[in-house]
């Protein structure tokens, strides 16, 4: 496979990529950060995938259910056919419950002739650390559990023949079949109808979640299909955004860039939510200050960290899985990530700044509020005791600390935001100071950030770098767009970065060498850069380019390849598809209602 040509199906616990032939090439159960039971995406060989085979005059053509997260795999031949409907059961059963189980279901449904196929079925559990041995239990359930634990299982429902399954005979369809791979035994009989009512109601709610977000007149499809990839990447038990749903995705083939994304980074989960609450998504933006509320609380007596697992968890150690070849034998092949302890000083401006957007405009009941005050007030502290240090900055290096612009920046952002929030609050004492301290943190960027004779912001105080990230200084409100610094900037950064249509993050060398991928938010970055400062028929033109960088479903990976556009890194990016709302509805209109429709 050339590209990640994958679907996403999820529920809010856990999600599975489904590659364009309907082959679930990548499963974690029970949640998002659980070992896997499908990783043919990370060795073709060992990882283990859920397909079916079919002859050779089949064609194979995938598509969304229109604005859900029900995937639809299409196999016809001239004279035979069927529909592979694949989806996670998700809906609502009381005001605050989901039912989210961790389980997929394929429903087979036939269009025309008798299909034959053969269905290979072929879980590897725990990373494919451990052999599996398939059990046919009565005629209810193949069971499949660990030759090292037989504790460790999984359960696949079916219509069609157990046995002929496990000997991936060839099979005749004469009429709709499914198949329920379930993490638990079910305590309810599954059939047909049972699939069926399971899928009307996950179909049900998906279009009810689109329905209720804006929507827009110009690439409102493609808006809709990121917000539903944003939506899948939140982690219903706490209000964890997850990054991706990938581990070890190389950012360029061959290197050893391979990072676990299955975590909550502070940075790009505010994000995302800063996106979702924009596009009148409030529940996520509720759950996610709930997490973050949790988190912080625990963390009184440690340091803020930059990334959490999705769970609030601390530890997040690195371990390398040498058994697995990696994508495309990219390796080494890890889970965990080590970044975890880094020192990025921006991180806390981003949370800083969500949580003045959620309580200006969802403002909470009295103790809610006193918590969260509790709560700035020490992130504020930790800000200010830590701005005019060095840091490994938003892009992560591992071995050398600088004093970057951008976490500079977002220290001010920290500090601004907080002071905004004690003015909403009549905190005056703490707006004034925190107003002064902002100015300070301002001056020292103008100062040391701005590099005379380049005639532009660099990278750190001390070198001469160029970096993406200072795009984002308007987005941000640190400087006006028309500043004449912030547009000699944007176009210095475009000359020295902007390649082959892309973006460059940096070119510096850092700890791997210099990059040579493409990161996708950046060129997102460049378009909305290039549309603030009046240059909009050249930031449309990039953005035209940059949708038909999207896989076959309208999918973004974290990173492009200059040269052939593949997609690569992590997949999919919530980083990338947040970034692609925030610059698509710069070139649209809102869709609103008409006025004869009382709203």
């Amino acid at each position: 496979m050339n590209n990640l040509d994958y679907g996403i199906i999820g529920n809010c616990r856990t999600a599975a990529l489904v590659s364009k032939k309907g082959s679930i090439d990548w499963f974690c159960l029970p949640d998002f950060d659980s070992p896997s039971i499908f990783a043919k995406l990370l060795d073709e060989e060992k990882g283990g995938s859920f397909h079916f085979e079919v002859s050779d005059d089949y064609r194979i053509t995938q598509n969304y259910h229109g604005h859900t997260n029900i995937l639809l795999t299409r196999f016809e031949s001239p004279e035979h056919g069927f529909i592979v409907f694949d989806y996670m059961p998700r809906y609502r059963t009381e005001e605050i419950r989901y039912y989210m189980p961790p389980e997929i279901h394929r429903y087979i449904r036939v269009i025309k002739g008798q299909p034959k196929l053969r269905v290979i079925y072929d879980p590897q559990i725990n990373y494919a650390r451990e052999g599996a041995h398939h059990e046919i239990v009565g005629n209810s359930y193949i069971k499949t559990y660990s030759e090292e634990d037989s504790e460790d299982k999984v359960y696949l429902y079916t219509s069609m023949d157990m046995e002929k399954i496990i000997t991936r005979e060839e099979m005749v369809l004469v009429d709709h079949q499914f198949f329920l791979l379930s993490y638990n035994q079910k305590l309810v009989t599954i059939d047909i109808q049972r699939i069926l009512l399971e899928y009307e109601r996950t179909k049900v709610y998906w279009l009810n979640f689109s329905n209720r977000s804006r929507h827009y007149l110009q690439y409102n499809d493609m808006i809709q299909r990121s917000l539903l990839v944003l939506k899948l990447l939140s982690y219903q038990n706490s209000g964890a955004m997850l990054a991706a749903v990938t581990t070890s995705l190389p950012e360029t083939i061959g290197e050893t860039r391979n990072w676990d994304y299955r975590y909550c980074w502070l940075r790009d989960a505010s994000m995302s939510i800063d996106t979702l609450l924009f596009m009148k998504q409030k529940t996520a933006a509720e759950r996610f200050i709930g997490f973050v509320k949790r988190i912080l609380k625990s963390s009184r007596e440690e340091s803020i960290q930059i990334m959490y697992g999705i769970r609030g968890e601390r530890d997040l150690i690195e371990e390398v899985l040498p058994h697995l070849s990696g994508y495309a034998n990219s390796h080494p092949v890890r889970i965990g990530n080590a970044a975890y302890h880094q020192v990025q000083n921006d991180s806390i401006g981003y949370l800083l700044d969500i949580i003045y957007k959620y309580y200006l405009y969802f403002p909470g009941t009295l103790d809610e509020v006193e918590e969260i005050w509790e709560i700035i007030k020490n992130l504020v502290r930790a800000v200010l005791a830590s701005w005019q240090k060095p840091d490994r900055s938003i892009w992560e290096y591992r071995t050398r600390e600088k004093h970057f612009v951008f976490s500079k920046v977002m220290s001010w952002v920290a500090v601004d935001r907080a002071s905004l929030i004690a003015e909403l609050l009549q905190r005056d004492y703490y707006a004034e100071k925190w107003r002064n301290e902002a100015a300070m943190i301002k001056a020292e960027v103008h100062e040391k950030g701005w590099n005379e004779e380049l005639q532009c912001f660099t990278q750190a105080y001390d070198n001469t770098d160029y970096d993406s990230s200072l795009l984002l200084m308007q987005f941000y409100g640190f400087i006006e767009p028309e500043n004449e610094r912030y547009v000699k900037t944007v176009k210095a950064i475009k000359e020295n970065l902007y390649h082959e249509g892309l973006m460059y993050r940096y070119k510096a060398e850092d700890d791997f060498g210099i990059p040579t991928s493409s990161f996708t938010i950046c060129t997102f970055w460049l378009i909305e850069a290039l549309y603030t400062i009046g240059e909009r028929e050249e930031a449309r033109v990039i953005f035209e380019k940059m949708i038909s960088y999207s896989n076959h479903v309208g999918l973004y990976s974290e990173d492009l390849d200059f040269k052939t556009k593949r997609q690569l890194g992590n997949f999919p990016q919530a980083y990338s598809h947040l970034a692609f709302i925030n610059t698509a509805v710069l070139f649209s209109e809102e869709k609103q209602l008409s006025k004869f429709i009382r709203p």
